[in-house]
């Protein structure tokens, strides 16, 4: 690959990675303007929260289907494709006149959220040379933690602001600046195989795959049981104002950031250390967090190691995934993608339970619990033989599938 091939691989990446934080920033945003949204709809808080939900569970039945819909499209068209739903689903709620409509664009928008992270999320290795495929990855990655950092602060400034629907318009805006560039970059990137539903069940019956799902499983599931109620936490057992609440946040999201590309060298070395060691810190730092309570330098240095290790997360289990697949990468993160959502919703829940039965504190012990014991599920199943992926080499990442990177280089490579 020329010099030129790789640079333009590069913004390819960059346009992809684009892309994924718009569709992360869409999904969460909404959780800080649902008060805004309730009054101006006059529907509940609690119902106006299933937007919420309902854009996970689409997202984890759009993951699957997608993928085998499209399995012998041109990647590129299909990115592109999603990019435009991800566009319209944001123009239809920021112009949606009743909550039924802004539900249906919701929904588009799981659609969107469900197939680009099945497809987009392990693209890297059809668009640089193998020796970069994880630090191009972990660039990709980067885009839920910086969603992360800028959905709840941009929503609570967006509904002291103004209106509600400008949240939407920004997402809707940004969508478009990447559709823009996945266009003008992305290069034409050829299906390599047919994706059938019997594929994706064949993949459980791999061991390496049951392995990282149920890893994955846990560790979201524990992420968003304490996550969800941060902000409660900060609040009410801290007892820190609101603008006290948003540098947290923004210190957690930073750290996260941190944390996503220290992995892209670690997981380099040794994925299941990688993995367990930041479940282990996780639940450590969850587990810690009510009781520093009284201290807020204390609580803000729990928030970094908690960000630096949640950073580290995603791509970990993503890059197992990725891995364990031998029907090619995007067989395994269809599923990933549907084992997250469903986690996701699963630990919001639960966390709900928690927080209304027995308070915040006992909330994140909980989530804490749930970690360790997806740690320890994840480490005793990943070293039984032939499960475990110490090494993420470039081998192993790039599915041996797809050919010579070189064939799907931009023209003129």
């Amino acid at each position: 690959m020329t010099s030129s091939a790789q640079r333009r691989g590069w913004l390819s990446v960059l346009s992809v990675a684009l892309g994924s934080f718009v569709l992360v920033l869409s999904e969460f945003l909404p959780i800080g303007l649902l008060p805004a949204i309730a009054a101006d709809l006059d529907v509940p808080v609690g119902t106006a929260g299933l937007m919420v939900v309902a854009t996970g569970l689409v997202g984890a039945v759009a993951a699957p289907v997608v993928t085998v819909a499209t399995s012998r499209l041109d990647r590129r068209v299909v990115l592109v494709a999603l990019t435009v739903l991800l566009v319209v689903a944001d123009g239809l709620a920021a112009v949606a006149p009743t909550f039924a409509v802004l539900l249906a664009a919701r929904m588009l928008l799981g659609v969107g959220i469900g197939g680009f992270w099945a497809i987009g999320a392990g693209i890297a290795g059809r668009l640089v040379p193998a020796p970069s495929v994880i630090r191009a990855t972990s660039f990709i990655t980067a885009g839920v933690s910086v969603a992360t950092v800028v959905s709840l602060p941009l929503g609570a400034f967006v509904s002291a602001l103004g209106s509600w629907r400008l949240g939407f318009v920004i997402g809707g805006a940004l969508g478009l600046v990447a559709l823009v560039l996945q266009l003008a970059m992305l290069p034409s990137i050829p299906a390599v195989q047919r994706v059938r539903f019997a594929t994706l069940g064949a993949l459980l019956r791999v061991p390496r795959a049951r392995v990282g799902l149920i890893g994955a499983a846990f560790v979201f599931a524990a992420q968003f049981a304490a996550y969800t109620y941060v902000a409660p936490y900060l609040q009410e057992l801290v007892g820190v104002g609101p603008e006290t609440i948003t540098l947290a946040l923004l210190v957690f999201g930073v750290a996260g950031i941190v944390g996503n590309f220290v992995a892209g060298v670690t997981l380099s070395r040794n994925v299941l250390g990688t993995i367990g060691a930041s479940k282990i810190v996780l639940a450590a730092a969850v587990i810690a967090l009510p009781l520093l309570a009284h201290s807020v330098v204390g609580v803000f240095a729990l928030l970094v190691v908690w960000g630096l290790v949640w950073g580290a997360l995603p791509l970990g289990m993503q890059t197992w995934m990725s891995t364990a697949s031998p029907g090619g990468s995007e067989t395994g993160l269809a599923l990933f993608v549907t084992t997250i959502q469903l986690a996701i919703a699963a630990g919001s829940v639960l966390g709900g339970v928690a927080v209304t039965s027995f308070g915040i504190a006992a909330d994140f012990w909980f989530a804490g619990g749930i970690a360790v014991v997806g740690a320890v599920v994840l480490v005793g199943l990943g070293l039984r033989r032939g499960n475990a992926v110490p090494v993420a080499s470039t081998d192993d990442v790039v599915p041996a599938s797809t050919g010579p990177v070189q064939t799907v280089c931009p023209t003129g490579a």
